[in-house]
């Protein structure tokens, strides 16, 4: 017996794998992960898809998983660098289970795996995540870290879906008749810097009305010009004066493996990711009941403006709300039958992309209604914004429960503590994911959600009123920081 190096529980969350190349994630547990994927999910003799994105390791851990999967008498299909939304792509349109290989956001030294069954379902540590670690840590801890091979090994083919990927977009929101459009996209050298050129430039089909302007299209994994992470606002400088040189009416922003969109107005300003659920969110509400659809559902998170739901029930569809984080989601779209998903974290989901997260498709949506009228985004995104939103501001906390009960004190229910800024009001408080604390007059809400794997509690807020939100926001971080 080899003495155990990798602890599998250091690279599996609830979602997906995310580990420090060398350290939490290696080639030997890839390999054993490829084999455990196989057992659990009982896939002998049937197809299994594998890809990665740009980072330097991708290529050498896509191998070893396939290894690992042939080992155990998979068939597997090496699709090439992809992004995580071109796997769910194939999942669906193949009918078979996956895995990319990609850390998201994270910075180069770390890799990591997304999971799907077939259909693009996703597994998490509920469906099958943890049941893949632990059947993988067994094989990590047999003599040489050995995968036992089936009488019949699996093969390896390879196979393009790029093409597949950008016409079946295409197909889902025709942007051949809008009107000229100067577009500059961000790829953050992450995977949209593929995709992009695919679906909206004319690389590999037919050109459409955008001029598109690319910044930072080469692939590296290394992230030599900014982190591809456009939820940090600094990540964005370049885009938002890359918009404001070439004149251009929209930014796109993509983190690195293309799954999330921030959008840029012609100003340069970012229009807030509740805004593009909005916008997104009527578009696809018409569509369906122009389909014989009588109310429409859409899934929002429960830190997405009040505005979504809103503008949902006006435009006689049924707002579902849910909690924070694609599989709870993506379980919520399936069960409700839902047209579409958004988060304020800018992941978007359709339906018919297999209740998946895109970015590229919701960028679609957003060029699409901008391009079909003649107001600048600004004007546009604006009637999707009636609220102040203060983002999200994160605390560092050891007795996160303690920093709640502080604040619930002053806005308890009860009574209610006037704080200087606010005016009184009757409050609520719900508790799905975190502590929400609502103004019963509809004027302001906060939310308090502690990270799962961070020392933070994580607070959201929104009003009708910038100073009143800004009131709200300083009472209640000094609450939580004991000030």
């Amino acid at each position: 017996m080899i003495s155990v190096t990798i602890d599998l529980s250091a690279s599996f969350k609830a979602y997906d794998v995310r580990g420090l190349v060398g350290e939490t994630i290696t080639a030997d547990s890839v390999r054993a992960v490829g084999a455990a994927f196989v057992d659990v999910l009982e896939l002998t003799g049937r197809q299994v898809l594998v890809g990665g994105d740009m980072r330097p390791t991708s290529p050498e851990f896509v191998e070893a998983f396939a290894e690992g999967a042939t080992a155990r008498g998979a068939d597997v299909v090496d699709l090439g660098r992809i992004s995580t939304d071109m796997l769910y792509f194939a999942c669906g349109t193949r009918q078979a289970p996956g895995v990319v290989f990609t850390a998201s956001h994270n910075p180069s030294q770390y890799n990591g795996m997304k999971m799907a069954r077939a259909g693009a379902v996703p597994i998490s540590s509920d469906t099958g995540l943890a049941e893949i670690r632990d059947a993988a840590q067994t094989y990590l801890e047999t003599e040489d870290a050995r995968i036992p091979a089936v009488e019949r090994p699996g093969t390896v083919e390879q196979s393009d879906v790029l093409t597949g990927y950008a016409e079946y977009l295409r197909r889902l929101v025709d942007l051949r008749g809008v009107r000229p459009l100067k577009v500059v996209v961000d790829a953050a050298n992450g995977m949209s810097g593929l995709t992009t050129p695919a679906v909206l430039g004319d690389e590999l089909l037919d050109p459409l009305p955008l001029e598109v302007v690319p910044l930072y299209f080469e692939l590296d994994g290394t992230f030599p010009n900014h982190p591809a992470n456009p939820l940090e606002p600094e990540n964005l400088h370049d885009l938002q004066a890359a918009v404001r040189e070439h004149e251009a009416d929209i930014g796109l922003a993509f983190d690195g493996d293309a799954d999330r969109c921030f959008v840029i107005d012609e100003r340069g300003e970012a229009v807030p990711p509740s805004a593009v659920t909005a916008l997104v969110a009527r578009r696809e509400i018409a569509r369906a009941r122009a389909e014989g659809e009588q109310t429409p559902v859409i899934i929002h998170n429960l830190i997405t403006s009040k505005a979504v739901p809103e503008l949902v029930e006006r435009e006689a569809g049924r707002a579902v709300e849910t909690r924070v984080g694609h599989s709870y989601i993506k379980a919520v779209m399936a069960e409700e039958g839902a047209v579409f998903g958004g988060e304020h974290s800018a992941h978007y989901y359709f339906r018919d992309f297999f209740n998946a997260d895109t970015g590229m498709l919701a960028a679609m949506h957003v060029l699409a209604a901008l391009g079909t009228q003649e107001l600048p985004l600004s004007q546009l995104a604006a009637e999707y914004s009636p609220y102040v939103a203060s983002g999200e501001i994160n605390s560092e906390v050891e007795d996160k429960d303690a920093a709640v009960a502080r604040v619930l004190e002053v806005f308890s229910p009860q009574a209610p503590e006037l704080v200087d800024g606010v005016e009184a009001a009757e409050t609520s408080v719900h508790r799905m994911d975190g502590t929400t604390v609502s103004a019963a007059d509809g004027s302001w809400w906060f939310n308090l959600r502690p990270s799962n794997t961070e020392p933070y509690l994580r607070f959201n807020g929104e009003a009708h009123d910038g100073d009143v939100l800004d009131a709200l926001r300083d009472r209640v971080l000094e609450l939580v920081r004991g000030e």
